[in-house]
């Protein structure tokens, strides 16, 4: 600058003019030179880069380039030219200085904030990252990554120590808590999350009261997102899932069997006691033969042995058809293909009630796939439904206008 001062002044300009004159062409040189150092960086370097990347057998270099990590790194090198220029400006040094080292603390935020994200990308590719979710953490450290730059960039303008600045923080200790709260309760259910293994990305939660019932695909640092069996996509906030219930399927689906626990209504009007032609007829049944002998043995040797007449079916043990209707289904389920094997197999009475006598079925299929659950349940009760008659017993089901017709008839 002095150098172009000194020229123009020995062809007799004014000092003044002189000076304003030298620095304006020091600006437009130094503009000319950061235009042309930023087109060698982003068309030349950044391009040699982009093609080495690509090319390499690495992941993670390729992460970095999709969240323009080196993108973001170039606006650095303009900058630092014009801080080594800005002692050419003399009384305008300090001024400058504070302005390109303002820029280079937001431009240094923006490159770790990007390496924050490029590393939850690269983390997400691990199976660890669906039990151990880091997204609430890395936002979490990007609070406080520009809390602290925006104390530095504020006492770097004002000319101050940042330290003389974290004085005045504690009088909006408030005012923080309020306008973060949220995220300080996100904060905290997110450790929960973790330390009690309450939620992982892919698991099928069910929470009601939102509304959600489907796969979770994403948990922050306030949110969790639950994408629903019909698409739709449910936000929770993260505290509601520590402070309200929910319920999570992820131990059905680990455990490779999936519970049927569901009734069929027995007309209690149709339960009787079996003749001998009902007998004779059970015998042919393959899941009954064995069952039909053992029993009658049994019954035998007790009436005998205690003298009961058989002539009243009341004197005496005898087979019912819903005992052995019962012990049909046992068998049944117990040899369906598409039931565990090791997991309880139980079919119990419940209490009577105004729909007749329940028997209720309750076993595990041996896949956790929704479509194959609902295919074997429905499967299990099309044969109990169907084959109920067989065994002289009605289903019970309210009046139709069919049974209203025959009434009429």
């Amino acid at each position: 600058m002095d150098y172009f001062k000194d020229v123009f002044i020995d062809r007799g300009m004014n000092r003044i003019y002189a000076e304003y004159l030298s620095g304006g062409i020091l600006i437009i040189l130094i503009l000319i030179l950061c235009v042309v150092v930023n087109l060698i960086v982003r068309k030349i370097i950044l391009k040699l880069l982009t093609k080495y990347i690509e090319h390499s057998k690495y992941q993670w270099d390729n992460i970095m380039l999709k969240r323009r990590v080196f993108h973001r790194l170039a606006h650095i090198v303009p900058a630092i030219i014009v801080y080594n220029f800005a002692p050419a400006f003399k009384y305008y040094a300090v001024f400058i200085h504070r302005i390109v080292l303002a820029y280079i603390f937001i431009i240094i935020t923006f490159i770790i904030d990007a390496l924050l994200d490029a590393f939850n990308d690269i983390y997400k590719t691990y199976p660890i990252s669906k039990v151990r979710p880091i997204k609430g953490l890395i936002q979490i450290v990007k609070i406080v990554l520009y809390i602290i730059v925006g104390i530095i960039t504020i006492a770097n303008l004002m000319g101050e120590r940042p330290l003389a600045l974290l004085s005045g923080i504690g009088a909006l200790t408030a005012v923080f808590s309020l306008v973060f709260k949220d995220s300080i309760l996100g904060f905290v259910a997110g450790i929960q999350f973790t330390s009690n293994n309450m939620l992982r990305i892919g698991d099928w939660i069910e929470m009601s009261k939102y509304g959600a019932d489907g796969e979770v695909i994403e948990v922050t640092l306030n949110t969790v997102k639950v994408q629903n069996f019909d698409k739709t996509i449910v936000t929770i906030p993260a505290y509601t899932l520590v402070s309200d219930s929910f319920k999570n399927w992820r131990g059905m689906q680990e455990s490779g069997g999936r519970r049927i626990k569901r009734p069929i209504y027995i007309d209690t009007a149709s339960i009787k006691f079996c003749s001998q032609e009902m007998i004779e007829k059970f015998k042919k049944i393959h899941y009954l033969t064995d069952y039909i002998l053992e029993k009658e043995a049994e019954l035998k040797k007790y009436n005998e042995e205690n003298s009961l007449e058989d002539d009243l079916l009341i004197n005496g043990r005898h087979l019912t058809n819903i005992g052995t209707f019962r012990t049909y289904i046992q068998n049944y389920v117990s040899d369906y293909p598409g039931i565990h094997k090791g997991m309880n197999k139980i079919v119990r009475q419940l209490q009577p009630n105004e729909y007749g006598l329940p028997l209720e079925i309750y076993a595990f299929t041996d896949s956790t796939d929704w479509a194959n659950y609902e295919r074997i349940q429905a499967d299990l009760f099309d044969h109990i439904l169907a084959v109920a008659g067989e065994f002289e017993l009605r289903v019970f089901q309210n009046p139709t206008g069919y049974d209203l017709r025959n009434i009429r008839n």
